[in-house]
């Protein structure tokens, strides 16, 4: 995969960015700029106290985005101290609030730069398992553990495989600095403030692509024309970005719940609290052969919905006619290879007893679905009338 072009609409209320490969879109990113951003770090306000099971403590915090958060007191090497109600504390959203469930919070903040991940309350250096050249990987080692100030751990991030190695440890420099300006501002706040928002994930984006074939950037925000005029990138500015390019149309598009296979059968998309049911429907009798050409389409349809969903959490698929290992390894094989360009790490489990394929996503932000609808409060979700008498 070839991400030639990044879509780049921004206005007061909503972010979005989608990604192109040939003028069909592959991503579609939707931020809501009235709420808590996983990244972002706040000094927020402990405003209860809750008993979880094994006696285990949760909080609820008050961070100042309109709705409370979570945090679980006994995160792994942050239990040095007990916290209270009415405590100010500064924390880090690991993971945005979606449907009924409330963001969730961690104390182990880290700090994310193009070629390293800060994590000041580790003690270890590691390098991504990505850079495949391991001599770089050895001298990427040896310069941040040469470069280290007390107790402090790093991240090596793939893309600082194609780096030097003084972007490198001048991004130390930067990332402490980030992190000292965080406790400067949490020691003279009043709880609750944001004390970091984490960059423009425009900017994510570009770092990831722009060694891979992104030539485009087409935009309505003339500020990221001037920011991005040395990147060699092209930036194109637009009065409508996501309607021009027909970005919108796509996500009418992924808010269907059933989507058509040109092979004659289709695949329904089921969002439900447990999990995502996808199941696939030859739609009539079909021999072997024709069988397995419409479930490889709808493998193909099924990794590119689930970035264009932002689908996550535990999803299932139940692929049509045979659920033999033999039959279902080539879709494996296709799922795994569409979602290795994916920048929302998923992991394509395997085959259950059961004859389902099971795929776990990494869950960031709400689905699309979510962000773009609310749940009817006259059915409550089950979209089903009463049969009459």
């Amino acid at each position: 995969m070839s991400i030639d072009t990044i879509v780049y609409d921004k206005n007061s209320q909503v972010t979005g960015i989608a990604t192109e490969e040939n003028g069909v879109v592959r991503d579609i990113e939707i931020v809501s700029g009235n709420q808590a951003i996983s990244g972002n770090v706040y000094l927020g306000k402990i405003t209860k106290k809750v008993t979880l099971a094994q006696e285990r403590e949760g909080f609820f915090v008050n961070i100042g985005d309109g709705k409370e958060a979570f945090l679980n007191g006994d995160e792994y090497g942050m239990n040095e101290s007990k916290l209270v109600e009415g405590q100010s504390v500064v924390v880090q959203v690991a993971q945005e609030r979606h449907a009924e469930k409330n963001a969730r919070l961690v104390r182990s903040i880290q700090l994310v730069g193009t070629y390293l991940v800060y994590c000041p309350y580790r003690m270890d250096v590691e390098a991504s398992s990505k850079i495949e050249d391991k001599a770089k990987v050895s001298d990427l080692l040896d310069a941040v553990k040469g470069n280290i100030t007390g107790q402090e751990g790093w991240v090596i991030r793939t893309a600082a495989g194609s780096a030097d190695i003084k972007s490198v440890t001048d991004e130390m420099v930067e990332l402490r600095d980030t992190f000292e300006n965080i406790r400067v501002k949490a020691r003279n706040g009043q709880a609750p403030i944001l004390l970091y928002s984490r960059p423009d994930t425009i900017f994510e984006y570009i770092n990831h692509y722009k060694n891979a074939g992104l030539k485009k950037v087409i935009t309505n925000c003339r500020n990221l024309e001037e920011n991005l005029k040395d990147s060699g990138v092209e930036v194109s500015v637009v009065n409508s970005p996501f309607e021009e390019c027909g970005v919108d149309e796509v996500i009418g598009e992924a808010l269907e719940k059933t989507i058509n296979l040109k092979s004659g059968g289709r695949v329904t998309i089921e969002e439900t609290r447990a999990c995502v049911a996808i199941d696939v429907d030859s739609g009539h009798d079909n021999g072997g052969g024709m069988l397995n050409h419409l479930n490889e389409e709808a493998a193909h349809v099924i990794a590119r919905q689930i970035r264009l969903r932002n689908l996550a959490g535990k999803i299932v698929i139940d692929f049509a006619g045979h659920s033999e290992f033999r039959f279902i390894k080539p879709l494996l094989e296709i799922l795994e290879q569409d979602l290795s360009e994916d920048l929302t790490k998923s992991r394509v489990i395997g085959l259950s007893h059961g004859g389902l394929v099971e795929i776990v996503r990494v869950r960031k932000r709400p689905t699309l679905l979510e962000l773009m609808s609310e749940e009817c409060r006259t059915c409550q979700g089950t979209g089903r009338v009463e049969k009459g008498a």
